[in-house]
């Protein structure tokens, strides 16, 4: 992507019927990582996240309370999932919340839009629903219940009862998309990613697609459809339009057509809502289709997928008062391939956490900052002449770069900090071979040759913590910017003309003479893991 093309990027917006867990955060910490990747290489960037306020489940849980719908969620929003953000260093440009008028005003214009031009119909439906997926199910995702459920139909998600629901309904033309939708996967094949998404959805949509409901008669907790209040729109329906109302549609034409279309990250869960619902409605409505969906993958826990109800959920908060937020970052985007499942263990985490941040990434830190103190009197040195060695160390910094670059075009983030990291690997390496703790002692002893070599090998070791400070920001934003202090450096590390994240590999940037202070280990040892 050439610098300074537009790059919007979403989250999908959560439902806060409970408190985050991980999963949540995995999903956040990524779509921020390449926020801050496109951000920080000159891209007109923006991030969007929110929350999902509608809908029958809310509604019950609110009751449930002796609240109002509106209480619930505000409460709920206010204590768990604003706070999340700031938990795990979220730098999101916007948060919109379905309640907000901006989204309820603009999502009536867009349907009353598809209704004019005759793409919703009024109809019978009868099917069976889950609460707990705010979703007609189905057959693929209906199973026989065991137990206390035997001899009744559950949802294959949450193995609870489904209720068999019988109401007036407005639907969707869905199935007159059919054709287009198979077009546009053929003709942008990485419109959805990675390809087991792409085939999961072409396979899908070839069977054949059924009008979709895109109304509820029974409860009022949503969005009055325009022609008709007696109706409030579907709540999925309604979500999958925040992506547009968020950025001005129906109200800022400018900000509108700056923005849009988006990049969409999604869990698996939810990839046919946005691959093929969301951009039918948009083909409908004459709007650009999204610029692609990603679907990433689900964390596992004991084998299974995170679940509050099978008490498998784990607060982020859990791993960040033990780890820190950096290293939560770091650990989810870098120990699973994005797209696929990964499993979650404490003992994983604790190991990563000791070998590759604070053994290696933290403690070459460390070490660069204290020698330049001890030997140069914390002025970085002017290197001498660069020997094969430091050549190679370049080259490693300027491939890094490259392959982390196109890694994060793919959203391959786990692949971009395996690129990153050959560099921590390499001046670990380089300060081993080099020794330059007895290079200082030849040097004192007189030998100028091994001074000059003394300060070409400390030059290197500080020139590469600059560029990985740099690569590294976008996943560890707090630890690279405390290494970014103590080298001295005095342009801000976020500034998008002071430091262009393409242009990280440039060497000689650091300049000799820059003075560094001492650096607290990045990454303390713990003690003891949860």
């Amino acid at each position: 992507m050439p610098a300074g093309e537009s790059f919007y990027i979403t989250t999908p917006i959560y439902y806060p019927s409970d408190v985050p867990h991980i999963g949540h955060g995995y999903t956040s910490v990524a779509v921020d990582t390449l926020a801050r990747w496109h951000r920080q290489s000159g891209d007109d960037t923006w991030m969007l996240t929110g929350t999902d306020e509608h809908g029958q489940k809310m509604l019950r849980a609110a009751a449930a309370n002796d609240v109002t719908p509106q209480e619930w969620v505000d409460k709920l929003v206010g204590e768990s999932w604003f706070p999340l953000l700031e938990t795990l260093d979220v730098a999101n440009d916007d948060f919109i919340r379905t309640t907000q008028e901006r989204h309820e005003k603009n999502v009536q214009v867009f349907f009353q839009k598809l209704y004019d031009a005759g793409y919703i119909y009024a109809g019978e439906y009868e099917a069976l629903y889950c609460v707990g997926c705010e979703e007609f199910k189905p057959e693929s995702e209906i199973v026989d219940g065991t137990g206390p459920f035997e001899g009744l139909k559950v949802c294959a998600i949450h193995s609870k009862p489904l209720e068999l629901l019988q109401e007036k309904n407005y639907f969707f033309k869905l199935s007159e998309f059919q054709g287009r939708l198979l077009e546009l996967y053929r003709t942008e094949p990485d419109f959805v990613r990675p390809d087991s998404a792409r085939n999961e959805v072409v396979s899908f949509v070839s069977q054949g697609l059924k009008d979709l409901s895109i109304s509820r008669s029974t409860f009022d907790w949503g969005i009055p459809l325009p022609w008709d209040e007696s109706h409030v729109i579907y709540v999925w329906v309604d979500a999958l339009l925040n992506y547009v109302t968020a950025v001005g549609y129906g109200a800022d034409e400018e900000q509108f057509a700056r923005r849009w279309p988006a990049y969409h990250v999604v869990g698996k869960d939810i990839l046919r809502f946005h691959a093929v619902i969301w951009p039918a409605l948009l083909m409908a409505a004459g709007l650009d289709v999204p610029k692609g969906v990603f679907a990433h993958g689900w964390l596992l826990v004991g084998g299974e997928k995170m679940s509050k109800s099978k008490l498998t959920g784990i607060a982020p908060t859990e791993i960040t008062d033990v780890f820190g937020s950096d290293a939560y970052r770091f650990y989810f985007l870098s120990a699973i391939a994005f797209g696929q499942d990964g499993s979650f263990s404490w003992e994983d985490l604790s190991a990563r956490y000791q070998a590759e941040l604070a053994n290696g990434f933290g403690n070459l830190a460390s070490r660069t900052i204290a020698m330049i103190e001890k030997y140069f009197g914390g002025a970085v040195p002017e290197p001498s002449d660069y020997a094969e060695r430091d050549l190679e160390i370049q080259k490693t910094l300027t491939d890094a770069v490259a392959a982390a670059d196109a890694a994060i075009e793919h959203f391959r983030i786990d692949e971009a900090i395996h690129a990153i990291w050959t560099l921590v690997d390499e001046l670990n390496h380089y300060i081993t071979e080099n020794e330059p703790w007895t290079l200082a002692k030849r040097a004192d002893g007189g030998d100028e040759a091994q001074r000059d070599r003394l300060r070409t090998v400390l030059y290197t070791c500080a020139e590469g913590l600059r560029a990985l400070a740099v690569l590294l920001s976008p996943v560890m934003p707090e630890s690279t910017g405390r290494l970014w202090d103590a080298l001295g450096v005095e342009e801000s590390l976020g500034a998008l003309t002071a430091q262009p994240i393409r242009e990280a590999g440039s060497w000689g940037v650091l300049r000799p003479g820059t003075t560094v202070t001492t650096l607290a280990p990045l990454f303390p040892r713990v003690e003891q893991t949860a």
